[in-house]
């Protein structure tokens, strides 16, 4: 069985990273891989990473921060798997 709770998410050189606060003033990154979304707290060692599938094929400036803090409150965490 493959582990697939292998570190976090490393763009690639054609990934925009996008930065946005959420409701609770918690500061995320955002970076769309492979037709998913993938959250990263900055700001909170104990935050995650999430990930929800989009169907985006750019994340730049027309994604607004609204639609990022909605993506991420349907997010799924990513954990460890046991």
């Amino acid at each position: 069985m493959p582990n697939l709770s292998g570190g976090s998410a490393t763009p690639s050189s054609q990934s925009t990273v996008r930065e946005f606060v959420d409701g609770s003033g918690r500061l995320w990154s955002a970076v769309l891989q492979d037709g998913a979304l993938i959250f990263t707290a900055i700001d909170a060692t104990r935050g995650g990473t999430r990930a929800i599938t989009v169907d985006l094929t750019t994340l730049d400036d027309s994604v607004s921060d609204d639609a990022l803090r909605a993506w991420l409150n349907g997010a799924p965490r990513i954990g460890t798997l046991s």
